[in-house]
């Protein structure tokens, strides 16, 4: 009604044409013009009658409309809140094929325009913001940037897709990024470390997305954190509260500042080439300055004048050293008492095979823990593929079974013959690790406890001569009494064969006899 007073006054009090109303109220002049008809019909001029109220103004003017639009309320009404269910649950599902439906079951029904505009209306009710006041040096908003940029090999000319961090404080916005080479744990801690030195301080809580990084398990109301996550946090003496699921706007501070660092950052970077992940980080670095004193456009002011003023005395002050980085996962013992965790085999005592237990990494140490107790500490093996075993972890028989070591065993060996240890040798080095061929030697072993030692050191000739230096082949001549044979000599190489049809090379050097 404000532009409708206007309109009046100009008219009225100063005599303005319709023209220049328009102009200075900046509307059409069709709807000046429909507004003095208005006004002249129902014997209004200026100054207004005294007490008359915006709602009576608008009774008086427009006092015929409202018959059109209960005429428009009377046709059948949809059910919003089952359409907006339904479009909520059926991300296929379109406007469009609801209102056709309606109009089927409702012939009279609105038209299509109409369906949408009121459903809009509707749904703007439930679209209420809270807007959220943040304290200084609360809440530390966290995520990850949905661009990423590339970084290249220097040698190979290969790109690959380095990820962007963003940290922003709530109440001065102060932002904070970094590349990291990955989305993984160690890459998110990281960047957490290096987010609380720049800041300087420690907010009270940090206010992360459902990522795996961070929660293990999402929920809305008891959402389970990474216990590595956790230790962190506890470390920082700092508190998480994870985003609803799917509710963008409890993170809002995250999501903005997101969006400034791909638009100021990210874009800004699109036509340099990186070849390492520190150089792109100095890159970043640079531009994060200029991003945190860039003046506020709608308020006094930029991020980082806001955040020396207000928020940094606000922060805690951080530890005296960093978080020791640690992973946190489940496994069982496997039959071996051993552990599997990144590609390497650490040993547990042999008691608790088919246990569940809990591994905890850093970057130096790999702990096994039961049930809250530490059971086994090993130095990280950056390796693949290796087992990691501490002796005391193995059983007794074990033990014993491993203080053998390859010289014990040929000199066992000789004690029966020398044609023994020298099979017993010959076994040890065809294998690429000396432990390899122990069974061997250790059944050869047995066997002598079966048979004599005279017929072992026998048949480890025969084995010997034959070039059979295995355990079957050993126990095999015993069982078939073949060490009892006489051994036979090796086979003589016959003498040449002579033959008048056998020419020589001689003959064919000549060139053979003369062509017919």
């Amino acid at each position: 009604m404000r532009k409708t007073k206007e309109v009046l006054r100009l008219r009225f009090e100063l005599g303005l044409g319709q023209r220049q109303i328009a102009r200075c109220c900046g509307m059409g002049l069709g709807t000046v013009h429909e507004y003095l008809e208005r006004a002249t019909t129902a014997g209004i001029g200026w100054p207004l009658p005294e007490g008359l109220s915006e709602e009576e103004l608008e009774a008086k003017l427009f006092g015929n409309q409202p018959m059109r639009a209960k005429a428009v309320e009377q046709r059948p009404q949809p059910d919003w809140k089952t359409i907006h269910e339904q479009l909520q649950q059926h991300r296929h599902l379109t406007l469009q094929l609801v209102w056709e439906e309606y109009r089927q079951a409702n012939p009279e029904g609105y038209r299509y325009s109409w369906f949408c505009e009121r459903y809009q209306h509707w749904r703007r009710h439930l679209d209420v913001v809270l807007r959220q006041e943040h304290k200084a040096g609360e809440k530390m908003f966290v995520d990850w940037a949905g661009a990423t940029i590339p970084v290249y090999d220097g040698t190979t000319g290969q790109a690959w897709s380095a990820s962007l961090f963003v940290s922003v404080l709530g109440a001065s916005s102060y932002t904070y990024a970094e590349a990291t080479r990955d989305q993984q744990l160690e890459a998110w801690i990281q960047a957490h470390i290096h987010a609380l030195e720049f800041f300087g301080g420690v907010p009270t809580l940090a206010v992360p997305d459902n990522t795996k990084t961070a929660v293990t398990r999402a929920c809305r109301y008891d959402p389970d954190l990474n216990p590595t996550y956790q230790e962190f946090a506890v470390h920082y003496g700092m508190g998480v509260v994870p985003a609803r699921p799917y509710k963008p706007r409890d993170k809002a501070k995250a999501e903005s500042g997101v969006q400034v660092v791909e638009r100021w950052i990210v874009a800004a970077l699109r036509n340099r080439k990186f070849f390492s992940l520190p150089e792109l980080n100095q890159a970043i670095r640079e531009l994060l300055v200029r991003l945190n004193e860039r003046p506020f456009r709608k308020r006094d002011g930029s991020r980082a004048s806001l955040f020396h003023s207000l928020e940094k005395a606000a922060l805690a002050p951080l530890p005296g050293e960093r978080f020791d980085m640690s992973q946190w996962l489940r496994a069982t013992v496997n039959i071996d008492y051993h552990v599997a965790f990144d590609g390497n085999f650490y040993s547990a005592p042999y008691t608790l095979v088919q246990q569940i237990v809990e591994v905890r990494s850093t970057p130096t140490t790999v702990e096994i823990f039961h049930k809250g107790n530490r059971i086994a500490s090993h130095i990280r093996c950056r390796e693949r593929g290796k087992s990691i075993t501490q002796n005391e972890h193995r059983p007794r028989s074990h033990q014993a079974h491993l203080e053998w070591p390859p010289s014990r065993m040929v000199n066992w060996a000789r004690s029966i013959g020398p044609n023994t240890a020298q099979l017993f040798e010959r076994i040890l080095n065809e294998k690429p690790h000396p432990e390899m061929g122990y069974r061997s030697c250790l059944g050869i072993i047995r066997l002598a406890q079966q048979y004599s030692a005279q017929r072992v050191e026998a048949a480890a000739e025969r084995a010997l001569l034959a070039g059979a230096c295995r355990y079957q082949s050993v126990k095999s001549i015993l069982k078939n009494s073949l060490d009892v044979l006489p051994l036979s000599p090796p086979p003589s190489n016959p003498p040449p064969l002579t033959h008048d049809n056998i020419r020589g090379a001689e003959y064919f050097e000549q060139g053979g006899p003369a062509s017919c």
